[in-house]
């Protein structure tokens, strides 16, 4: 796909609109009435106001929903009301908004784990697929954007590839919804945390907008690497703003675009105590409290898409592209006298989409489903590496360093096509079946893939939902991850490696079988239960292996998950509550690719051995409850459980670390003054013990420094509603 294929698109897609925008009715339908609130008027867009404008976005909202199916997978949805029951509410940053959903693993960076993978989530904004950005630590989505989020894992139907560890769907607050508003308010509370936001939402006409930015600083931007309450040189500064404008071009046709942006700057927190292995010049020592490490990073996002309706072919189509970027700025000494390699890394990723999806129903009992995506990804690496010389035994053999500069540049091409049939069958079945095809270019090769998709779900009562699924999948490796650079340029110095290797990661290929049921207890209570089993060919896995906070690509040959989940849910009145607990077992055997990162011993036990992965984590709960005491008072509490991410022991993360559990909790209020109107406060109390816990202990495959969880800290909001 190049741009001018994109500009293409756009603009027969554009130049459709007039004639996709009226039902193509049969001959002999009967014209419906003039006063329908929905389905009657002609295509002028003037129309569109009498229609009622809640009236016809609500239908086009429903339309595009019905674009995705969830059939065969496992699904669990947080919507808005829940967010705002959260310690921290619409503050929430949305990695930890996703962890209270089952089988969420938290890590250092912010980083999430679904079943067993690392990172491989698919992010989708109202039905559009957004591609990931540079992996580091800085959040680019805002949870104030969120109306629902739905959290859709196991067997996937053929609709969604690319990253399918689990699908993160987001449908976004809407002005045609809200009315004409706006909202402003601030978070502030320990470790220096400012965090003002506002947002603006309305319609006019044809016309609806939803847009909202907010600014954060405080001093825990990254995990400490120590217990201490205070980290050492830890201070972030974020800036995040989302905007949705759409335009009902008529009551069967809208236009929107959507887009993001987010620049976020961390300084990198240091590990005092720690002795210098290099000298530099006449220099000996070093404090390590003094480092001065820092990482930036942006994000941008823009996409046009076009929904409607052809004939009764309901479609989406989208065109996008998002823009990362990232910056490792490091201090030259320090690093140097730590690391032996002082590295200055400016990464740089676009990627321009193409998305098309389709659904046509088929008589009574069939709906097919089909559509295709296109990805053109051009990444680029620039790196001034200063390094010493060194002996052949790998010591240093000078303390006067010299810079040496890699570059690379990767333009990478994805396409996928899909198509599937939901079958209703009799009033307790419905099967969906499909087929997925992939491919994959880059480095002057290709790669592909056919994928059978199938699903399953039993009604087998009113209260009782069976589904069953398999999907195989297909796994591109990440483009803005990789890393193509003449490592045999470091020969003889501080920075050499000990095995080259391949260092082009591979696709990753699996089969993947869910089994749940969801059972309805009255009319206040749910209990789920899923399993799943998941068989790899070339695992992807992702590892720090620099000083750097920047992630790395490799491949085990052989890789095996498996796991169960149970959730709980309550709502009834003014209480409502969850509880979810999580088994995971992920396993890897023999890296075949990036080797130079790994040491002759590891590589040697983990081609004849399977090892933990270092992201797996036994056991995994989540809960939280919510009372409302009267309509403006409420109280709530969640935690989090975990029985600890790998480590190191006599083998490659051969142990796991201790058991660690998080209780936050909150209460509101809603004052309504004089003159002045609705306030709504909040008061938040982040690990309210105060219990200190590991991340990471700084040892494992790809792990960098030790990381801990928060302290305990306390957090007030306002927010005003206009």
């Amino acid at each position: 796909m190049n741009r001018s294929l994109l500009a293409l698109s756009l603009a027969l897609a554009l130049n459709a609109a007039p004639a996709l925008a009226t039902d193509q009715a049969p001959a002999d339908a009967t014209p419906a009435p003039a006063a329908d609130p929905v389905d009657g008027g002609g295509t002028s867009p003037n129309n569109v106001k009498q229609l009622g404008t809640i009236d016809v976005t609500a239908k086009l909202d429903a339309a595009r929903n019905a674009l995705s199916p969830d059939t065969g997978s496992s699904q669990y949805v947080i919507d808005q009301k829940a967010i705002k029951a959260l310690p921290l509410g619409d503050s929430t940053p949305v990695n930890q908004v996703l962890l209270q959903a089952p089988g969420v693993v938290q890590d250092s960076y912010g980083q999430l784990h679904v079943r067993g993978d690392h990172a491989n989530l698919q992010y989708r904004i109202n039905g559009v697929l957004l591609p990931e950005s540079i992996s580091g630590f800085g959040q680019s989505l805002d949870a104030r954007t969120i109306q629902s989020v739905k959290l859709l894992d196991g067997a996937l139907p053929a609709q969604y590839g690319d990253r399918t560890a689990a699908v993160v769907d987001i449908t976004t607050k809407s002005g045609s919804q809200l009315g004409n508003g706006g909202s402003v308010g601030i978070t502030g509370g320990s470790f220096g945390t400012y965090n003002p936001n506002v947002s603006f939402w309305g319609d006019s006409g044809n016309w609806s907008y939803f847009l909202t930015a907010n600014y954060l600083k405080n001093d825990v931007g990254i995990e400490n690497p120590t217990s201490s309450r205070t980290p050492v040189h830890d201070h972030t500064n974020q800036v995040k703003a989302f905007g949705d404008i759409s335009y009902l071009i008529n009551s069967d046709t809208r236009l929107t675009f959507m887009f993001g942006a987010s620049n976020n700057r961390f300084q990198i927190p240091n590990n005092p105590g720690l002795q210098p292995q290099f000298g530099y010049l006449d220099v000996t020592n070093f404090n390590s409290a003094d480092l001065n490490e820092r990482q930036n990073e942006q994000t941008r996002f823009g996409i046009l898409a076009l929904q409607g309706k052809f004939g009764n072919t309901d479609y989406q189509v989208s065109l996008g592209q998002r823009y990362s970027g990232l910056q490792y700025l490091p201090d030259d000494v320090g690093d140097l006298m730590f690391n032996g390699v002082a590295a200055n890394i400016n990464q740089s990723d676009r990627a321009s989409t193409l998305q098309a999806d389709f659904a046509t129903p088929l008589g009574d009992n069939h709906t097919l489903r089909y559509g295709l995506y296109g990805d053109f990804d051009q990444a680029t690496t620039n790196t001034n590496s200063l390094v010493f010389a060194a002996n052949p035994d790998g010591s240093q053999a000078s303390t006067v360093p010299f810079n040496i500069f890699t570059g690379d540049s990767i333009t990478a091409r994805t396409w996928a096509a899909y198509v599937q049939d939901e079958w209703s069958i009799g009033q307790n079945w419905t099967v969906n079946y499909g087929l997925r095809g992939d491919k994959y270019e880059a480095f002057g090769t290709s790669e592909s893939q056919l994928s059978p998709r199938l699903g399953v779900v039993w009604q087998a009562s009113p209260s009782t939902t069976v589904h069953a699924g398999y999907s195989r999948y297909f796994t591109p490796p990440a483009t803005e991850l990789i890393s193509t650079k003449d490592i045999a340029l470091f020969n003889g110095t501080t920075n050499a490696v000990q095995n080259y290797g391949n260092n082009t990661p591979l696709a990753e290929r699996s089969n993947y079988f869910d089994l749940g049921v969801s059972q309805t207890l009255g009319s206040a209570w749910t209990v789920g239960l899923d399993a799943y089993y998941r068989k790899v060919s070339r695992l992807q896995d992702e590892g720090q292996f620099g000083a750097a906070l920047v992630y790395s690509t490799f491949n085990y040959k052989y890789g095996r998950v498996r796991g169960a989940e149970f959730s709980l849910s309550y709502n009834d009145g003014p209480l409502s509550a969850y509880f979810n607990f999580a088994y995971n077992r992920a396993m890897g055997k023999d890296v075949i690719t990036s080797q130079y990162n790994f040491g002759p011993d590891e590589l040697a036990y983990i081609a004849d051995n399977y090892i933990h992965l270092d992201h797996d984590q036994k056991l995994t709960s989540s809960g939280g409850v919510s009372y409302a005491i009267s309509d403006n008072t409420k109280i709530g509490a969640d935690f989090l459980f975990g029985s600890g991410l790998r480590e190191d022991g006599n083998v490659p993360n051969g142990l796991s670390l201790p058991y660690y559990f998080q209780l936050n909790a909150s209460v509101s209020h809603d004052f309504n003054f004089d003159g002045f109107g609705g306030l709504h406060t909040q008061l938040a109390l982040i690990n309210a013990l105060d219990r200190t816990y590991e991340l990471r202990s700084g040892t494992g495959v790809g792990v960098g420094a030790p990381q801990y969880g928060p302290r305990r800290g306390f957090y007030l909001s306002l927010q005003k509603d206009f």
